[in-house]
């Protein structure tokens, strides 16, 4: 039987918002990630989709994580996220400016029987922080900060990781700036800048996630 070459593949336009919004919903949030992330909005923190929850725990999971480097704990959805995957053993490092997010992640934790030595809330710059961490000792840095420091995170993150370890770089989609090549914002500018360089890195195999506002995901080669 003959196709007309006219005939137009179904998928060939994309996916359209309801495709997308029941994607990142599938996997429903359980009860704790989904009450840090209602305190996140109500503390004005970042409040990741369930989807991006999801993703991070699946991860975690995959790399059998044991360190994980977190920029941005907001209150705490992440970590716990973070925690459904790792290993049992498993600790987080997070880092925050805002202590007062910490304190709201600190009680998700202990809410959730999380014990103290499984984790460390580090008040500061991030940039000043990881600094005093040590190289190739993480299985994942997961990047949630200042947009305006991604391009750093992102050099802390490969001297961090060890080979195989996971980068993971939060809200790459920014908004729906990044995408639109005439915004030039600084965070937009600056996330462009970032991605750039995860393509043109030799020791990174990387995939762009539209989960949330966009993941980009990428595998410490060597």
């Amino acid at each position: 039987m003959s196709t007309s070459s006219s005939s137009k593949n179904p998928t060939q336009d994309g996916l359209n918002p309801r495709s997308l919004s029941y994607a990142d919903d599938f996997i429903p949030a359980v009860e704790s990630v989904r009450t840090a992330r209602e305190q996140a909005v109500l503390e004005g923190a970042p409040a990741l989709s369930s989807g991006t929850c999801a993703t991070l725990t699946m991860l975690a999971k995959a790399v059998d994580a044991q360190a994980v480097v977190e920029i941005g704990t907001s209150t705490g959805a992440s970590g716990l996220a973070f925690f459904a995957g790792m290993n049992e053993h498993g600790v987080l490092t997070s880092i925050d400016v805002q202590t007062q997010w910490q304190v709201e992640a600190r009680r998700a934790f202990t809410a959730e029987k999380i014990p103290t030595r499984r984790f460390r809330l580090i008040p500061g710059s991030p940039l000043d922080v990881l600094n005093n961490l040590r190289d190739g000792a993480y299985d994942i840095v997961f990047v949630n900060g200042d947009k305006l420091e991604y391009a750093e995170y992102l050099d802390q993150a490969l001297r961090l990781l060890r080979p195989g370890g996971m980068v993971i770089l939060n809200e790459v989609l920014w908004q729906n700036k990044v995408a639109d090549p005439s915004n030039e914002e600084d965070e937009a500018l600056i996330i462009r800048e970032t991605l750039a360089a995860v393509l043109e890195s030799e020791t990174l195999t990387s995939a762009m996630l539209p989960v949330g506002e966009g993941l980009l995901v990428g595998i410490k080669t060597r």
